[in-house]
């Protein structure tokens, strides 16, 4: 019976001194091994592990997954001298448990650092851009990507003397203080009204050019063909009075008659009263007396003779 009982304090003893030696580590976390209060060793790797019983070492553990800080909506003034709310918040996680069990020791130490290095940060970077620059709607002008990676890139530097890593920092929220916001709504309005303007303006000058420019155009087209249409009547013009002379050529006082009937023709209609000496050349061809009207009679006559003889 004495043996039983001194069995089962033995297995009792052993499974206590291995509570004591023996740990494990998780998945989710860190551990740091202090020996009389010092830090001597992280474990990183998740696993079974084995130190000094207490007091010699002691187990510390610490939450190793990503922890998220927001800092509340603060009040901040750009280069140009524009109030804005910000809100914020950094995204981080241990990377040195022995550094960070030195410095910070837990995550309300930790959170306490970041809310003045963020606090601190987004001030000084805000005060280096206009305020255009970070809400500007051409994106060729916007900036607001350069200064957050500043801001991230000066938190990660600082928070790295905490044994901390910086994961993502993000403005949630850019915002006129109440006070200002119908002012900066009138001078957003007005700037906005300026610029259409000006595009209207430029629409409206490139129009007067384009029918200036079209106007010229019909200029042009419309000399050209001026110019062509003259060169094909003088043409005409040329070749009627080459075959007038050739007709004149041929015979002469035939070639007036017709000329002269042309003019009866143009001047003397049913309206018309023309008054005229008798020796006038236009009634030459029509007075019976005339020596030459007889000749083209004779004329004209021996033509059909011919003509009927002939057939």
């Amino acid at each position: 019976m004495k043996a039983k009982i001194f069995m089962i304090v033995v297995a009792l003893s052993v499974i206590a001194a291995s509570g004591l030696v023996f740990y494990q580590v998780d998945e989710r976390e860190y551990v740091v091994i202090t020996q009389f209060g010092e830090p001597i060793k992280a474990v990183k790797a998740a696993g079974l592990n084995w130190k000094w019983p207490d007091p010699i070492q002691s187990v510390n553990r610490y939450n190793n997954r990503l922890m998220t800080y927001e800092m509340g909506e603060t009040e901040y003034l750009t280069e140009d001298k524009k109030n804005v709310m910000v809100d914020a918040y950094v995204v981080w996680q241990i990377d040195d448990p022995i550094k960070f069990m030195k410095t910070v020791k837990n995550r309300i130490g930790t959170e306490t650092r970041l809310a003045d290095i963020l606090s601190s940060e987004i001030g000084i970077s805000l005060g280096k851009y206009d305020l255009s620059s970070l809400i500007a709607t051409d994106p060729k002008m916007i900036k607001f990507g350069q200064m957050m990676a500043e801001v991230k890139g000066k938190i990660s530097q600082k928070a790295n003397d905490y044994g901390t890593a910086i994961a993502d920092v993000k403005i949630t929220m850019l915002n006129f203080p109440e006070r200002n916001k119908l002012s900066v709504f009138r001078r957003m309005r007005a700037e906005r009204e300026r610029i259409a303007k000006g595009y209207r303006s430029e629409g409206t000058e490139k129009a007067m050019k384009i029918r200036a420019d079209a106007d010229k155009q019909k200029q042009i087209i419309l000399s050209k063909a001026y110019e062509k249409a003259q060169k094909i009547k003088g043409e005409g013009e040329a070749q009627a009075i080459k075959i007038y002379a050739q007709a004149y050529q041929k015979d002469i006082n035939f070639y007036e008659l017709i000329r002269t009937l042309e003019s009866y023709e143009k001047f003397i209609d049913g309206k018309t009263t023309v008054v005229l000496s008798a020796d006038s050349d236009l009634l030459k061809f029509i007075n019976t007396s005339n020596p030459e009207l007889l000749r083209l009679s004779e004329t004209t006559e021996s033509i059909k003779t011919s003509k009927y003889s002939s057939k």
